[in-house]
């Protein structure tokens, strides 16, 4: 004969599983991503090559390794905002919501997939330490999960906005003949903007100064690490 109280048990035995296998999916899917497995969803804004040896611009050596450095910087951002979106709805206890963090995680996708492939025609690499910034970027993101939807949002909006004053200001940077890299980046401005716009619609929460005055400082420790390594 069961016990009395078998029968509860048996929600919370599920609810664990059920996060167990997301807790797995998600691990299998921080290693797509990190090995660059993952496909875009989207064309890529630059079209594509005439052929492997073309770039379609004329670039100094100087101008390619700039380019290169500024293209890796947004390739580690975008890995932190996939890890960062993905952490977000792990926890988000609303289906709408987790809905829009997962939409602007697909999208992250493309961004990531278009600056790989930028890297490799410049005859570049990703950032070394991409691991290390999907790791971090994903704790962070559940952490803002477990913080209420608009705080949650109000994190996502925050990020959305740093992001495309970054952006606006590679944009500023690009070498004018680079037409494929600015392609891309403003294809990724637009859509930050987008994502931006659609948390604060969702109820995104303005967050403490100092907590914004923290993703800034945390971001230019990225930023100026991945340029180089």
């Amino acid at each position: 004969m069961s016990s009395p109280n078998s029968t509860p048990q048996a929600p919370r035995f599920t609810r664990r599983m059920s996060m167990l296998d997301r807790a797995l999916a998600e691990a299998g899917r921080a290693v797509r991503v990190l090995e660059g497995s993952v496909q875009a969803g989207r064309a890529n804004p630059a079209g594509a090559r005439k052929s492997l040896t073309d770039n379609a611009e004329e670039l100094t050596p100087a101008e390619q390794k700039h380019v290169a450095g500024l293209m890796r910087v947004n390739h580690v951002g975008e890995i932190c905002a996939q890890a960062l979106y993905r952490g977000q709805a792990l926890f988000c206890r609303d289906a709408s919501i987790e809905a829009v963090l997962h939409q602007a995680a697909a999208e992250e996708v493309d961004h990531l997939v278009w600056c790989r492939d930028r890297l490799t025609e410049l005859n570049s690499r990703p950032s070394l330490l991409n691991p290390l910034w999907y790791a971090g970027s994903f704790s962070l993101g559940v952490l803002a999960s477990r913080a209420g939807v608009g705080r949650n949002l109000g994190f996502m909006a925050e990020t959305e906005r740093q992001v495309e004053q970054h952006l606006d200001k590679h944009l500023a940077e690009l070498p004018n003949a680079d037409a494929r890299s600015r392609s891309i980046v403003t294809q990724m401005r637009d859509d930050e903007i987008t994502h931006r716009n659609t948390a604060e619609t969702h109820g995104a929460e303005t967050l403490a100064r100092p907590v914004q005055l923290a993703m800034r400082f945390m971001s230019k420790i990225m930023t100026t690490t991945a340029y180089r390594i």
